[in-house]
Parts: structure tokens; C-alpha cells; sequence
């Protein structure tokens, strides 16, 4: 019995020490330096393929798409999950409607999307469903707009005549070979195609009740957007590269920058060896070490010439340069602290959102990219104005910015400012609702008292956090909700007396807010936070 029980754990032993060895490998392939080789190769056929359409904008779908492109060649971001194309729970998101992108392609005649995944398959669920879904949606509500007005100019629908400007049945014309259908690609099966064509017909009524200005959308594409989608597998002749402008559909060109194969292969590159990690630009929290995409391709020679043996050192030099660089001009300058395991992987802080810093090439042609709103620092950041609210979302991260008469500062790691008073700054220590579940909802009451004292001033406020994404945009809609009007004039919160509080009311006023800060992408949690708080707000009113 004793020998039977050593032999069974002996057996134990050994396969466990099997399993050690097969996580040491992988550990051992997936270090820095293989993932930032990998992004670069990948970039390289990323790079090959915007040279093909040379006039369509480049665009990074976020975050992992901005590892794959220099930041001087991306025209603009745009924000795509893949989780509302997941099997079984396709949907359209009113928070993510990407409006600045359909008029870009508009307007510039289509654009490429570049993201990738590493899961082992050639394209991520955000560009299998999700953009063609988004696609269609906004097809089918621009078709009926387009039959609305065509119906006005015949007389034939006199209800459209405050919806629809006289003058447009003429320009809308074509409207009866207008493409509105489902464009996925050939591996999704059918019944699943099927599915999410039953679908179509509610998310492009929830399109038209959130408020979206459908008209300018119409106005702005000539043709039906299309997806199209090109991998490294994918074979293109260089001398039968097909002309865009001869399509009769806005090509939305769906690049996943990364091969398909599952597992790790050995490359060589000049002097150095390295492991081709699929995907690697994804969950960057786990191995970048404090590296952005922006550093990355400032310092990319260094990093990859120096080998795998320097390449932590160097980004942990240069990672630290860019905190004090950023102290010393007073920006958001966090201490990465890395945590040390035995993984070769590590853990970070959270991301910061680098990706402001993209706006700088926007800004050499402002009029065709940027909106009119956008107002930029000394340091290359943007700040969003909404509209004529006196309200501006930012980040922290902004320096020298004129023509701001008071902050709202939402960071929990800024500092206050050496020159500043109460009544023109206000520090809330607001983080995400996946720290502290109610965090924001705690901190509302001061945010809107703040707000609405400085409005009835007519003061210029500025709006801030972290990366100026979530919670300033979180912020934002709670003030315009609670203190204006549905036409968006400042009323100290009249009408907000006379209304309920609905989740459609508020997503309304999020779209209005994400017109302009395009770069807008609140989450989940902390929106439910704005909606507590509103109707907390509610309930205090009188009767």
C-alpha cells in the first residue's frame, strides 16, 4: 500500500512538473521585447496596406489599435468592443455610435480600420460584427431619412416637414438603390446572419430616439458605408488594386494587423531572434510596462535595436524620463510601479489613455478631421467643447490652457494647482466604478453645485479627469441632464423639475455630449452611477 501511494504521488510530481515547464516556455516567449517586435512586423503590413489607398484615412480602433500605426500616420480613433458582436449578444450601442467616423468616410471616401486580436483567429469580434452591424444600422436609418424626404418633395408625407429641409428630395434621389443590408464575412454562418438581420429593424429605431443628427449623416455619405476586411492572408495583386472612388458603396476597410496562427513562431531579424506573438498590442496593462504606443514609436529604433537583453532597462529609462518630463511641466505624471513575479509579464497601473496625444497630426488640417470645438494645448492635448454650454472635457494631462475660467478636477492623482482658489477649482477624487463601485454617485452632488455656480457666473469650465474619456464625460452628462434644457440652454435646472427621468432622456443627452467629444467612451458602471444620481435628485424635488 505504502509503494503504491509513493508511486501515485510520484506521478502527481511529474505531471505537475510537466505543467511548470510548459507555463516557464510560455512565459519565457511572451516578454517585452518579442511583443514589441511582433507589433512592429505587424505595423510593417499595416503600413503596406494604407500605401494601397493612399487617400483613405488610417484609423486605430481603440486601444489595441494604436500599438499597429505611427501616431503621425492616424488620421483620427474610433471605439468598436467586441463584445457587442459576441455569438448571442449582438447589439448597438448608443455610447459608442462613432459618428465622427461615418462623416470621415464621408467625406474622404471611405477609411481603414486597423485592430487585432490574439486569440488565434484572423479577425476580432469587433470587426467579424460588430462594425458591420454599426454599418447596417446606419445605413437603414439613413435610407429612411432619405425616403422621408423624398416622400415630403412628392407630397406624399406633409408629418416630415420639420424633420426634413425643403431641397432634398432632388439630392436624395437614389435613395431606391440604397444598400441597407447585412455585410458580414463568408465564415459566419447563416443562422447567425439571420439572427442578427431580426435585430436590425430595433437597433435602427434606437438610433433614431437617442437623438443622433441622422440629417448630417445623410448629407455626409453619398454612398451606403460597406465593410470589407483584409488580413495577412489575405491576396491582393499590386497591379489590380481596385480604385475606391469606383465602388458604389464608402468602403469601411477592416485591417487585423496581426497572422491568424495560434501559436508562437521564431523569427530572425538582423543580429536578434525573437518569438512573433499574434495580437500582441492587446491587454496592454499585462506587458507593456508603462510603454504607450506613442513612446513606443518615438523611442522604436532604440527599443528594438538594443535586443531582448536591454529592452526592459531601456523602456523602464524611458517610461521614467516621460514621468518627469510630464512633473516638471505639471501633467499627470504617475509612478509606475512594477510589480516583480516570477512571470516575465507585469503588472502596471492602470492605462492612462495616451491616446489624446493622436490629435496632434489632426490638428494640421482641423477643418477636415477635427471638429470646430476642439481647442488644443502647448502640449499637442484637445479639449472638447459641448456646444455653447460653457462646459469643455478634458484630461488632466493638458498644460497652458487659455481661455478657461474654472476646473472641475476629477483625477484621485493630480494635485491642486498653486494658483488657484475655491471658487474657480474644485478637486474631486472620483476613480472608476471597478475600484469603487460608488465613487462617482458620492461625488455628483459637489460636482453639479460647483457647475451650477460657476454657469449662473457664465464661467468657462473645464472638465477633467484621468484621460478625459469616463468620468469627465460621466460628469458632463449629470450637469447638462440636471441643469439644462432639451434644447441645451442653461435653465439652473427648470426643466429638469418638469421631466422624468428616463434612461432615454439621459442617453439623448450623451449623444449630444459625444458629437462633440469624440472621443467620449463611458462605462457601463459608471453610467448607472449618472442615472442613480438623477433619479436620487428627483425623488428630493418637491412635489
Amino acid at each position: 500500500m505504502a509503494a503504491a501511494a509513493g508511486s501515485e504521488h510520484a506521478a502527481e510530481e511529474g505531471t505537475l512538473s510537466i505543467y511548470k515547464a510548459a507555463r516557464r516556455i510560455k512565459r519565457r516567449e511572451s516578454t517585452l521585447y518579442n511583443a514589441l517586435r511582433s507589433v512592429a512586423d505587424d505595423a510593417a503590413f499595416v503600413a503596406e496596406i494604407a500605401a494601397l489607398w493612399p487617400a483613405l484615412p488610417l484609423v486605430a480602433n481603440l486601444r489595441c489599435g494604436l500599438w499597429y500605426a505611427q501616431p503621425r500616420s492616424l488620421a483620427a480613433t474610433c471605439y468598436f468592443k467586441s463584445t457587442d458582436g459576441h455569438a448571442g449578444n449582438w447589439g448597438f450601442s448608443t455610447a459608442r455610435l462613432n459618428l465622427h467616423l461615418a462623416l470621415l468616410a464621408g467625406e474622404r471616401g471611405g477609411c481603414i480600420i486597423v485592430d487585432s486580436t490574439r486569440k488565434g483567429k484572423r479577425f476580432p469580434d469587433s470587426m467579424a460584427k460588430t462594425i458591420p452591424i454599426w454599418c447596417c444600422v446606419l445605413n437603414r436609418a439613413i435610407q429612411r431619412h432619405r425616403l422621408r424626404a423624398i416622400n415630403q418633395g412628392s407630397g406624399l408625407n406633409s408629418e416630415t416637414s420639420a424633420v426634413v429641409p425643403n431641397g432634398d428630395a432632388e439630392e436624395y434621389s437614389g435613395s431606391s438603390n440604397w444598400d441597407s443590408s447585412v455585410h458580414l464575412p463568408v465564415w459566419v454562418l447563416e443562422t447567425e446572419k439571420n439572427a442578427i438581420e431580426g435585430h436590425i429593424e430595433e437597433w435602427a429605431d434606437l438610433f433614431e430616439s437617442c437623438g443622433a443628427d441622422i440629417h448630417s449623416l445623410a448629407l455626409g455619405l453619398q454612398k451606403p458605408l460597406r465593410p470589407l476586411w483584409i488580413s495577412q492572408n489575405t491576396r491582393i495583386w499590386l497591379n489590380e488594386v481596385p480604385d475606391h472612388q469606383l465602388w458604389d458603396f464608402t468602403p469601411i476597410i477592416l485591417v487585423s494587423a496581426s497572422a491568424s496562427g495560434a501559436v508562437a513562431t521564431q523569427r530572425t531579424a538582423s543580429e536578434f531572434s525573437w518569438r512573433y506573438i499574434p495580437g500582441a498590442g492587446d491587454d496592454e496593462e499585462s506587458w507593456a510596462r508603462g510603454l504607450t504606443p506613442t513612446l513606443f514609436w518615438k523611442h522604436s529604433y532604440d527599443l528594438l535595436d538594443g535586443g531582448p537583453d536591454l529592452c526592459n532597462q531601456l523602456v523602464a529609462d524611458i517610461v521614467e524620463k516621460d514621468r518627469v518630463y510630464r512633473a516638471q511641466r505639471g501633467e499627470h505624471s504617475p509612478q509606475v510601479i512594477v510589480k516583480h513575479v516570477k512571470c516575465s509579464r507585469h503588472g502596471l497601473e492602470p492605462y492612462t489613455g495616451d491616446h489624446t496625444i493622436i490629435a496632434q497630426p489632426m490638428n494640421s488640417n482641423p477643418s477636415t478631421i477635427a471638429p470646430a470645438n476642439t481647442q488644443y494645448s502647448n502640449g499637442g492635448h484637445v479639449v472638447f467643447w459641448i456646444g455653447t454650454s460653457n462646459l469643455a472635457v478634458g484630461s488632466t494631462m493638458q498644460d497652458g490652457l487659455a481661455d478657461m475660467d474654472c476646473i472641475l478636477n476629477c483625477d484621485s492623482t493630480s494635485r491642486l494647482p498653486p494658483s488657484s482658489s475655491e471658487d474657480s477649482y474644485l478637486e474631486l477624487p472620483i476613480v472608476g466604478s471597478k475600484d469603487e463601485r460608488f465613487s462617482l454617485l458620492n461625488n455628483l452632488p459637489k460636482a453639479v453645485s460647483f457647475a451650477k455656480k460657476n454657469l449662473i457666473a457664465r464661467r468657462k469650465m473645464l472638465l477633467c479627469c484621468q484621460n478625459g474619456e469616463d468620468i469627465s464625460i460621466c460628469v458632463a452628462l449629470a450637469i447638462i441632464t440636471r441643469l439644462f434644457s432639451d434644447t441645451g440652454c442653461f435653465d439652473c435646472g427648470e426643466s429638469f423639475m418638469r421631466r422624468d427621468v428616463t434612461k432615454l432622456e439621459m442617453r439623448k443627452r450623451l449623444v449630444f455630449i459625444c458629437k462633440y467629444a469624440v472621443n467620449a467612451r463611458p462605462s457601463r458602471g459608471n453610467l448607472r452611477q449618472v442615472y442613480g444620481f438623477l433619479c436620487n435628485e428627483k425623488e428630493q424635488l418637491p412635489c
